[in-house]
């Protein structure tokens, strides 16, 4: 699971009505939330902060917690 899918979990977020309100399919949905080899776009991000009633910039830190720079 990725870390949107654990969000999406944590939340218990219904795909259904993200996928109603973002016009993102849940079949996509369901790719962002279970493959980590699938890449969220920006603009994917954004309208699921919106339809969730999610600031960007914190679901932003969610998903990308892990990230570091370079040593």
């Amino acid at each position: 699971m990725t870390k949107l899918g654990l969000f999406f979990a944590k939340k218990s977020i219904n795909r259904s009505d993200v996928s109603r309100k973002t016009g993102i399919s849940k079949t996509r949905l369901s790719e962002l939330a279970n493959n980590v080899n699938t890449q969220l776009k920006v603009k994917e991000l954004y309208l699921i902060s919106l339809a969730i009633d999610e600031d960007p910039g914190e679901l932003l830190k969610e998903v990308c917690k892990d990230l570091k720079l370079p040593k």
